[in-house]
């Protein structure tokens, strides 16, 4: 048998929160030297929560943001713990930590702690330095010889250090920069009108008039929020036809209201909506999403945002043209995100060994144009289309690598989670029933007592 040929690859990652952690991880396993770039003083990413908020610009618009984290001060996660962890580091319960099936933000960020120290993630990043500039050393046509410039500064200030590397993998999330809705007179309206990304008490808007516009989970954890300290709540909505969850929490809070769109907003305060009426607000809060941002990274045009949509890339990680040295962790929403992003960790580790290979860059172009064709006759827009929202593709993906499928005991909880949040938005958080028998099953799982001492875990 032939010996399987490795090389070693010297490897940037930028970004040290759950993407880029278990980037650095596995890049290390196959046997790379791993330098990871890390803008913050600490790890964490998203869940690193930051109380300070942008100054020079409310709706998060100015770029480079200041404050990285969008994470508001009550947040919990919607996902119950037992379904988030990594696959061979679970999500447990640990003693005078948050041991709720839906901890708050803090305890994802010990768990991100926990990861990193365990696997001594720690020594391979570079602190409170900011990524100033990736370019190619060449062309694209340069192949496996393909290298990449980047440089960067401490966040303090100083002069840009340039360094040379074989690969740089990009997973610096996609939760920080607001994407905000064109409404006429947003201009003009003269009130205070902010992105949720700098939102984080509901105390600045006590007996304020309150519209939060998207009725999505950000903007629903927020409005249920507002309803306690505000005067009024307007939730501005796509849709009425909303889930029976948020239904019964309207119908419980006499001062809080849903409505269609906004059709304008005028400078005396009105806001108009698309259905006729009106109200006179102090505030608007935008809960709109975020928009990829790679404002540090010069492809020549080979990868650009357009709607949204980051391309082109192969199973939303390679641009054909650059892969592997250039890829990116962390693109796809509406999976499990830790499991997901390991597996893409993984297939990256191993393209860049030589254990692994990718189809050409044609037939990897000809993938992507029909995942393209195929999205637009479904209807889906490109700001949509890297929402996978399937188990089974996250195996397939999986197997490119030879990453195991997702535990079905995994897969149940989370489907169970989704189904209770939609009908119990209020209280779902809270109402986790522990009889569930794919609860017993993922307490029994022999992953879930290999790491850790006994008298270190609450199960």
């Amino acid at each position: 048998m032939i010996p399987e040929i490795k090389q070693s690859k010297y490897v940037c990652v930028i970004g040290a929160g759950p993407s880029g952690l278990v980037a650095a991880r596995e890049l290390r396993r196959e046997g790379h030297s791993v330098v990871v770039l890390e803008q913050n003083h600490d790890i964490g990413g998203q869940w690193l929560y930051d109380p300070r908020v942008e100054e020079e610009d409310a709706l998060g618009r100015v770029t480079p943001l200041k404050v990285h984290s969008s994470v508001y001060a009550s947040l919990r996660v919607m996902s119950p713990r037992l379904s988030m962890g990594f696959t061979d580091f679970p999500f447990l319960a640990r003693k005078g930590r948050d041991m709720r099936a839906f901890p708050g933000h803090r305890e994802i960020y010990l768990y991100l702690r926990d990861f990193c120290d365990w696997f001594g993630l720690r020594e391979l990043i570079r602190f409170d330095t900011r990524v100033d500039n990736v370019a190619m050393v060449g062309s694209a046509e340069s192949g496996n010889n393909l290298k990449w410039v980047v440089g960067s500064k401490a966040t303090n200030g100083g002069k840009v250090v340039e360094e040379i590397f074989d690969a740089v993998v990009v997973a610096n999330g996609h939760y920080s920069q607001p994407w905000m809705p064109n409404i006429k007179g947003m201009d003009v309206w003269t009130r205070k009108q902010i992105h949720s990304h700098v939102y984080r008490v509901p105390e600045p808007y006590r007996d304020e008039v309150v519209v939060v516009v998207g009725s999505s989970l950000s903007g629903q954890d927020i409005s249920m929020e507002l309803v306690s300290a505000a005067k009024e709540v307007h939730i501005s909505s796509k849709s009425l036809e909303i889930s029976e969850g948020l239904s019964k929490v309207i119908s419980k809070y006499p001062n809080l209201h849903l409505h269609l769109q906004i059709d304008s907003l005028c400078e005396d305060g009105q806001v108009l909506f698309v259905d006729g009426s009106s109200v006179i607000a102090d505030s608007i809060i935008y809960c709109t999403g975020y928009s990829y941002s790679f404002p540090f990274l010069d492809t020549k045009g080979i990868v650009v945002v357009d709607g949204n949509r980051v391309g082109p890339l192969y199973e939303h990680t390679f641009p054909p043209l650059l892969a592997p040295s250039l890829s990116f962790v962390g693109i796809p929403k509406k999976i499990l995100g830790f499991p997901f992003f390991e597996s893409q960790a993984k297939w990256i580790a191993q393209l860049l060994s030589g254990k692994k290979t990718l189809p050409s860059s044609d037939d990897m172009m000809k993938a992507i144009k029909e995942f393209y064709r195929t999205k637009e006759i479904e209807g889906i827009p490109k700001r949509k289309q890297h929402e996978i929202a399937s188990f089974e593709y996250c195996d397939m993906y999986g197997d490119n690598c030879g990453f195991p499928h997702l535990e079905e005991w995994r897969k149940e909880i989370c489907l169970s989670a989704l189904k209770n949040c939609l009908m119990n938005l209020e209280t779902c958080r809270d109402q986790w029933d522990d009889d569930d028998e794919w609860l017993q099953v993922a307490y029994e799982s022999h992953c879930f007592t290999q790491l850790y001492d006994a008298n270190d875990v609450a199960l």
